[in-house]
């Protein structure tokens, strides 16, 4: 018989789920593959001394606010953690973003310009895997920085501090990272969208420049304008809408001195100022742009 007959008796080879169902199709994720991306990721950032030099930033920032925060009234010291992690909030609303931004902006584009990317979607991973490998290799590298620098001023004003305070503090670095993680998640959307690393980094500063600088000054003259007439009650669910003060009202409403240093009291609904909301919120930031990256990267 000819070789593409078969015998009696011989029937033909059941197709293997591999020919039915093309790897790039399923939807099972493969979590090895992600970690040794991810593992690449961060120890590309820990050699490179990216993690140190951000650490080293954030200490340094970190101790002198707190020492020396209160200078203007006339006081030089540590005062309390909740005078300290008020001015951090503007610190934090600043910096984290921007260098979240910085880091992941090329984390795509960079592969494609560099001509790196097709070998690497030739490997047996998918590009589901590979964004999140990058995703959470960069996100290790954030996070790890943002503890390494803000814990270490935290381990210096320990003996100044109860337990109360300490929770206090611990709760504000991890509001940190997931503001960080919220950047990252929309620098790898902006770097699956972008068609070059120029593009890329101009989407990324645009990106900081609005949330952190245009949109409250928006929502600010939007009441102006209606002199408080009109949008009023929308106001609390508008912030909502930039992470970046998603993070400060979960700082300012969580501590009840800060929650008054600020004058906000009456401005916000006792049900948008609970921490499992807005942390939910936040969380909804991060999952939110790495789900669009992800789909525009499998297209």
């Amino acid at each position: 018989m000819g070789s593409g007959e078969w015998e009696v008796g011989n029937p033909p080879p059941i197709p293997t789920s591999h020919s039915l169902f093309p790897k790039t199709n399923m939807l099972s994720i493969d979590f090895r593959q992600i970690a040794i991306v991810a593992g690449k990721e961060f120890w590309d950032r820990i050699r490179n001394r990216w993690v140190l030099a951000v650490a080293l930033v954030f200490t340094a920032f970190a101790l002198v606010i707190a020492y020396f925060g209160a200078a203007q009234q006339g006081a030089v010291g540590f005062r309390s953690i909740e005078v300290t992690i008020a001015s951090l909030v503007s610190l934090v609303i600043y910096l984290i973003p921007l260098i979240a931004l910085i880091l992941g902006f090329d984390a795509v584009v960079g592969e494609r310009e560099r001509g790196s990317l097709d070998l690497l979607l030739t490997l047996p991973i998918t590009r589901r895997e590979l964004i999140l490998g990058k995703y959470t290799g960069l996100a290790a590298a954030l996070a790890f920085s943002t503890i390494a620098g803000f814990g270490a001023v935290g381990l210096i004003l320990s003996p100044q501090l109860d337990l109360t305070a300490l929770f206090h503090y611990a709760g504000f670095m991890f509001s940190a990272i997931l503001l960080g993680l919220a950047f990252l998640s929309l620098a790898v959307m902006l770097s699956v969208f972008a068609s070059d690393r120029t593009r890329a980094s101009g989407l990324a500063i645009g990106t900081w420049f609005f949330f952190v600088l245009v949109f409250d000054l928006l929502i600010l003259g939007m009441l102006v304008v209606t002199a408080g007439d009109y949008g009023g009650e929308v106001f609390p669910y508008l912030l909502l809408l930039n992470p970046a003060d998603v993070f400060r009202v979960l700082n300012v409403f969580t501590l009840d001195e800060v929650r008054t240093l600020y004058g906000l009291a009456t401005v916000f609904p006792e049900a948008l100022s609970n921490p499992t909301v807005l942390g939910g919120v936040m969380l909804a930031w991060i999952l939110g742009p790495l789900a669009v990256a992800i789909w525009r990267f499998e297209r």
